[in-house]
């Protein structure tokens, strides 16, 4: 975990990259007047805590970085249905800095940013459907596929196989990835008792 760390350090363009999407992020939030009470934050520490679990179990790990997981992301998509998009969003930042201390591959500062934070905030488009969960989901995968396709055409066209168009590349890996990963979380919500779930984090808001 360390060595992830000093990775990081060691670009200091991504860490000030970093950064400054986090003070954004904050700023929206005032902006929008949204307030975080120690309750909703101990539900958001929650969920991130179920999520970094949830991303243990592995089902497929692509080694350029990414993987097919056992639903890691449903705990984020609850948080952007329970609070909206912008604590969707912090938590998905959140999460995309513990992502890549625990697994960095690091490029570029930009590959970093479109390869980490913002897939995950993207996470927060969900909650635009709070009544519609899984259009949410849909949508919130949509959001993270097109930072990791544009993450894939740029900095990692190099690893195409020769004679193949980067976008080609990148469509095909992005999709072999996210499109299992949006249908085991789709799965899951469909059998979990969503509304009894908000509700409960509702009442402990």
């Amino acid at each position: 975990m360390l060595e992830n760390v000093l990775t990081i350090l060691q670009s200091p363009s991504a860490s000030f990259a970093l950064l400054g999407v986090l003070i954004l992020i904050f700023f929206g939030l005032y902006l929008r007047q949204i307030k975080l009470t120690t309750r909703t934050l101990i539900n958001i520490s929650l969920m991130l805590a179920l999520s970094i679990l949830l991303h243990q179990f592995k089902l497929y790990h692509f080694p350029q970085g990414g993987a097919v997981t056992l639903g890691g992301l449903v705990p984020l998509l609850l948080i952007s249905f329970r609070y909206g998009t912008g604590v969707g969003t912090l938590a998905g930042f959140v999460f995309g800095l513990i992502t890549i201390i625990q697994d960095p591959f690091i490029l570029h500062p930009i590959q970093v940013l479109f390869d980490y934070p913002l897939p995950y905030m993207a996470v927060g488009l969900a909650g635009i459907f709070k009544e519609k969960i899984f259009l949410g989901t849909i949508l919130a995968f949509v959001g993270k596929f097109i930072c990791h396709f544009i993450s894939g055409v740029v900095f990692f066209a190099s690893y195409a196989p020769e004679g193949t168009s980067p976008v080609i590349y990148s469509l095909t890996v992005n999709a072999a990835l996210i499109i299992p990963e949006m249908l085991i979380c789709l799965a899951i919500l469909k059998f979990l008792p969503v509304q009894r779930l908000l509700s409960a984090m509702e009442r402990n808001s």
